[in-house]
């Protein structure tokens, strides 16, 4: 009789289903939305609260919502499954150099294995009570609210120098790795430069030369196709995190990107994705109050440093266990 699948094998599998399914332009630009909400979580994560609650804002187990944002989880809701670290130690033998004898001998050590565990989360539509301090969620706009000082804030998260010029092969912009800058077209809209600088910086950060590619076989670098990949799908993350029109994006070509190539692989392009898109949306966020302030601008509430709900990673390692007990049992259904 074979042994029944544990919770985290069951989370386990529906999530490399859910891999092998994202790379269809409908889906992968819904779990793009989803990671600009939560650029801090894991691809693992991210993935999952894409499959389970695609319009989720904001997540928070049980007792969080209880306890630290005085609000509660709806009578029947059910809850969102995703993965929790729970480390644990374990004694191995080691075998060391005796300094006094020079012989081998053999001493028992104490580490730290990672290990992950199914938790529960509701997301902040599942609750009610006391209002939220400012998430940080902006609304889709046309236009860029304060655009020069945004402006500004790419400049300076950018590690190349960004310069306009007129281009006349139709581009809207380019990275030129030997000369070191990003060049941008005058004259486009707010929106359309915004898009195009946050694009030629990841260009910039992910894709640059460096003196280890130049001795690396040409397979090690990533593929034309996959920078490509790369690049528009920060600049899609970091304009959706800030609320910056991107109705004109399509990702009809990732199908076609994605085919043949394994999980692991399209989930590494999905972890340089994540890393560089919460990298950036960090750097600017933390630049921008200054910025404005420097124009006679009061900061956007959504910029301020005020009382933020914690950090996904930091709530989930320390009230993972608080979080899958608060959630009552019944497939994480709130009671």
């Amino acid at each position: 009789m074979s042994k029944p699948e544990s919770p985290l094998d069951m989370l386990m599998a529906k999530l490399e289903q859910g891999v092998q399914s994202l790379f269809h332009s409908e889906q992968y630009e819904a779990y793009l939305k989803t990671m600009s909400k939560f650029h801090e979580y894991s691809v693992n994560n991210t993935i999952l609260i894409c499959m389970q609650r695609p319009d989720a804002s904001y997540v928070a187990g049980y007792q969080a919502w209880k306890k630290s944002f005085k609000r509660q989880v709806r009578r029947g809701e059910r809850g969102i499954k995703i993965l929790a670290p729970c480390p644990y130690q374990v004694t191995i033998e080691q075998k060391k150099l005796d300094p006094q004898t020079q012989q081998l001998i053999t001493e028992q050590v104490e580490i730290t294995r990672a290990a992950f565990k199914p938790v529960t989360v509701f997301d902040v539509s599942q609750t009610e009570g006391e209002p939220l301090p400012q998430l940080g969620v902006h609304a889709l706009t046309g236009s860029v609210a304060h655009y020069a000082a945004f402006l500004e804030a790419l400049k300076a998260a950018s590690p190349y120098p960004v310069v306009f010029e007129r281009i006349t092969t139709g581009a809207k912009g380019y990275c030129s790795y030997s000369k070191g800058q990003i060049a941008i077209c005058e004259g486009m809209s707010q929106a359309q430069t915004v898009k195009t600088v946050i694009h030629e910086i990841a260009h910039a950060k992910l894709h640059a030369p460096t003196v280890e590619d130049a001795g690396a076989s040409q397979g090690s670098c990533p593929d034309r196709h996959t920078q490509e990949v790369e690049a528009e799908s920060v600049a899609y993350v970091v304009c959706q995190h800030f609320g910056i029109d991107t109705s004109e994006y399509s990702f009809g070509y990732v199908a076609t990107w994605s085919s043949g190539r394994d999980a692991r692989e399209l989930k590494a392009s999905l972890e340089t994705i994540r890393q560089t898109a919460s990298t950036l949306i960090s750097d600017i966020t933390g630049r921008l109050p200054q910025l404005q302030m420097s124009r006679g601008v009061l900061p956007d509430r959504t910029c301020r440093s005020e009382k933020k709900p914690p950090e996904p990673g930091r709530y989930l390692a320390n009230h993972g266990k608080s979080a899958r007990r608060g959630a009552r049992k019944q497939g994480g259904e709130a009671r």
